[in-house]
């Protein structure tokens, strides 16, 4: 075979090859994208925990504090005032699942935005909401959740659109505490953790409150 034979043989081969390979990489499923966080306030932790824990999407949601001035703030400290922190959740999510932007109308639509001074029976500045951002698109995203919801509440939302700081979490038992079987002693006599969670949600009129803001459109009341 002469050299220009073997070279005119080689070329449709080596096309048929780089054609079969391109397809090949088309086939193959593309990278997962890496997971993301959101950083929202909505009152009891136990309760936003609970609730973002059921969304398609959500990696995990931890329990803790930011927003305030001290280091390593405890339950106690926060929850007496005075350290400026937020009672917290920090939610990691697959963007490929679930939007930042589907968290966001959800958070709205799970607590009392129109409530400045704490959430349902919880009263006190740790108790706000308030949505925690670390860039311009982020914030971009926030405020466009917040307008959506003030348009369709056709009330003032005051929770606000702050920058994230330090994120510090929550003590060990307040984590999945919803889901707790624990036997503790509450004032609606010994109960699993589990069964007092849902005691005192309903007892602190969270749903109830939720489903009179946004009807149908709460994505959580009840759960």
């Amino acid at each position: 075979m002469t050299r220009t034979a073997y070279l005119d043989y080689v070329k449709p081969s080596l096309l048929f090859v780089l054609i079969l390979l391109a397809a090949m990489l088309r086939a193959l499923p593309s990278s997962a994208e890496s997971p993301e966080t959101l950083t929202v306030a909505g009152g009891c932790f136990w309760c936003v925990e609970s609730d973002f824990e059921s969304v398609p999407g959500v990696i995990e949601a931890v329990s803790g504090y930011t927003g305030g001035k001290a280091d390593n703030p405890t339950y106690k400290q926060v929850s007496k005032g005075g350290t400026g922190h937020y009672e917290a959740v920090q939610i990691t999510f697959d963007p490929a699942q679930v939007s930042r932007e589907t968290l966001l109308n959800m958070f709205f639509r799970s607590v009392d935005p129109t409530d400045a001074g704490g959430q349902f029976c919880d009263r006190g500045d740790s108790y706000r909401t308030a949505i925690f951002v670390s860039n311009a698109d982020e914030k971009a995203l926030a405020q466009q959740a917040k307008s959506s919801a003030q348009q369709e509440l056709g009330q003032t939302v005051v929770t606000p659109i702050l920058n994230a700081g330090t994120f510090y979490p929550a003590e060990a038992y307040h984590q999945d505490y919803y889901k707790g079987d624990k036997l503790i002693f509450t004032r609606f006599g010994p109960k699993r953790q589990k069964s007092a969670y849902k005691a005192y949600r309903e007892a602190c009129g969270r749903d109830a409150r939720v489903k009179q803001l946004w009807g149908s459109d709460a994505p959580f009341a009840g759960s």
